[in-house]
């Protein structure tokens, strides 16, 4: 019978998965494209069942003639669902968009909140978007779960959670607290281009080794 792996022991694989990280990507950013907190924190509710590439080729045009709330307000939500129409649920998109760029204007002076209950409290803007946006802007460390985080943790052994809320729960708490500003873009680049859903890539993986889940894909 093959004992399991003491606290210390599981601590030191989880702190050397992220050194591994840090020593590979030091400065991990979003691929979203942004010149300013109100164009992320649009491009992040645009990014919502999308993918980066996608929002990015459709912000390009947008933000060159709306990048600021005043001036979406000005493009509308008819304008504004038309540049975005290549993109995933787009006229609720562009309504949302639209009515937190009022809300910023009326409540925030113009700018994008810098708190968790204040970004949460715009339309469109959930946990994990708010999440996003206050880890970006280094405001404050957070991990937001997405489809990749949620993968990559269960299977490095960072947290057996069964929903979003209880696995982002144990990555603030396993997470070395010096990592936890730049963690949730490792998990997710690391899900996006090596731990893929259905064959990962274990052959190029840098935590291979660290992996309590790699037999598993041994023969995929």
């Amino acid at each position: 019978m093959v004992k399991p792996p003491s606290k210390a022991q599981t601590k030191a694989r989880i702190f050397a998965i992220f050194d591994r990280f840090a020593a590979a990507t030091p400065d991990p950013r979003t691929e979203l494209i942004y010149a300013s907190p109100y164009t992320l924190l649009v491009a992040v509710v645009l990014s919502a069942q999308a993918t980066d590439v996608s929002v990015n080729k459709a912000t390009g045009p947008l933000f060159a003639v709306a990048d600021t709330p005043q001036k979406m307000i000005d493009l509308g939500e008819a304008a504004l669902a038309r540049h975005i129409s290549s993109i995933g649920l787009f006229n609720t998109k562009a309504k949302n968009v639209i009515s937190l760029s009022k809300l910023i204007m009326e409540r925030h002076a113009g700018e994008v909140p810098r708190t968790r209950e204040a970004l949460e409290a715009l339309p469109g803007v959930g946990r994990k978007t708010a999440g996003v946006v206050l880890n970006e802007l280094e405001i404050s460390p957070a991990i937001a779960v997405d489809t990749h985080v949620f993968r990559v943790s269960r299977r490095l052994g960072l947290s057996n959670g069964a929903t979003p809320e209880k696995v982002e729960a144990d990555l603030m708490a396993v997470t070395p607290k010096d990592r936890l500003t730049r963690a949730h873009h490792w998990l997710i680049l690391h899900g996006r281009y090596v731990c893929l859903a259905r064959k990962p890539r274990c052959g190029e993986c840098l935590v291979a080794d660290l992996c309590p889940s790699r037999a598993l894909f041994a023969g995929v």
